[in-house]
């Protein structure tokens, strides 16, 4: 049996790797003629693409750090683990909702500096606890930017602790919208839910529409004494922009995951070291979510999760099956059809789905399909990339 060589770039969690078992997979660190790469940060936008890589699995959301296009371009499919780290994120968006609106780190900060002995410092902390009182979460608006995985689950958990819960999201999925509280209220615009909002949460990929969606222009519209939140994307929020609100009193707090000098030297900024996902339990679901993707692709040709594929799932039926990434351009079901009825193979069953200017289609046949014809339909013109399975 022929393996599968998976090569592994950064720490994946071995919970995720044992989905990839021996007797099909060798996982190693060697460069040379992968069928597929797993990673987590590393960056490969300098990467020579080989010809034999099929695919990429991003354990984690974004996808920043690959070439997509250029990923596409070679009939690559890559995979991410959307959702997969979405309760952790949760729970830091809450805990930092928690730390915004109750000063913890500089009351932290107060106490650190504190000298004198036991009762020096009571009486210290007395006279110095009102500085950093401040407000509780009930009856407060909460503004979810985005309500994919991550957002319905903050969007919740917020109504579940009494606060009012408003999202903004216009191409929201149905599985998400299935999965959000009947509570939540839509808007329609960006700009309604800044004034609306005593903190501000954004779930959004960076992309050209969302990089410095909060800047010195929309900061005009957010309600006063509100709390920003980024936990998604460096480049969302206009670090410059939310430290000029927070000095004239504008903003109340900022909390973000993406530090920087100028963030980590404001006093009324929390910053952490991209901690959104750094959990056990994120690790491992991401890695088993990216590893059985994959796997589901080379074994059967099946794409669940992909970012530049549609996803296509098809039961196996027949002796066969060709998987065929094309661009999607007309009478490419046609011209393949024709090719398998000139060697006498009869399609058992096949389904065919696009994502933009490419198509991807799986064909169960119920004979061997010849080298003949797998290279005839591998010449057509707009064929990407042809595998027998």
């Amino acid at each position: 049996m022929i393996k599968h060589k998976i090569q592994i770039l950064n720490n994946i969690s071995s919970v995720g790797l044992a989905h990839l078992p021996e007797s099909g997979y060798e996982l190693t660190n060697d460069e040379a003629k992968p069928d597929a790469i797993l990673l987590r940060s590393q960056k490969l936008h300098d990467m020579d693409i080989p010809d034999s890589l099929l695919a990429v699995g991003r354990a984690g959301a974004g996808v920043n750090n690959i070439p997509v296009d250029k990923m596409t371009d070679n009939g690559v499919v890559v995979f991410n683990a959307p959702g997969a780290n979405a309760n952790a994120v949760k729970e830091l968006v809450i805990a930092g909702m928690l730390i915004g609106c109750r000063n913890l780190v500089p009351a932290c900060k107060f106490v650190d500096g504190l000298e004198g002995d036991d009762a020096q410092i009571q009486k210290q902390v007395e006279a110095g606890k009102n500085n950093y009182s401040g407000f509780e979460l009930p009856g407060r608006t909460l503004g979810v930017v985005g309500l994919g995985a991550i957002g319905v689950r903050i969007a919740n958990a917020a109504r579940a602790l009494g606060m009012h819960v408003i999202g903004f999201d216009p191409r929201i999925l149905v599985e998400h919208a299935w999965a959000l509280s009947s509570d939540v209220r839509p808007v329609d615009t960006i700009d309604e839910l800044l004034a609306q909002s005593d903190f501000i949460t954004f779930h959004v990929p960076l992309i050209d529409s969302t990089r410095d969606l909060i800047n010195t222009q929309s900061l005009k519209k957010v309600k006063d004494n509100a709390v920003i939140l980024n936990f998604a994307r460096n480049g969302i929020v206009n670090d410059e922009a939310a430290c000029a609100a927070l000095d004239s009193g504008q903003l109340y707090a900022y909390v973000c995951d993406f530090p920087s000098n100028l963030l980590r030297a404001h006093p009324r900024v929390v910053t952490f070291p991209h901690l959104g996902a750094s959990t056990k339990e994120a690790e491992e679901n991401c890695a088993v979510m990216v590893a059985e993707q994959v796997r589901e692709y080379l074994e059967h040709g099946n794409i669940q999760n992909s970012v530049n594929l549609p996803n296509i799932k098809l039961a196996r039926a027949g002796e066969t099956r060709l998987a065929i990434l094309n661009r999607n351009v007309p009478d490419m079901i046609g011209r393949v059809s024709h090719i398998l009825g000139e060697v006498g193979a009869n399609i058992h069953h096949m389904v065919n789905d696009s994502r933009g200017g490419i198509a991807y289609t799986l064909i169960d046949v119920d004979c061997s399909v010849c080298d003949l014809a797998v290279d005839k339909i591998a010449t057509i013109d707009g064929v990407l990339k042809i595998r027998v399975l």
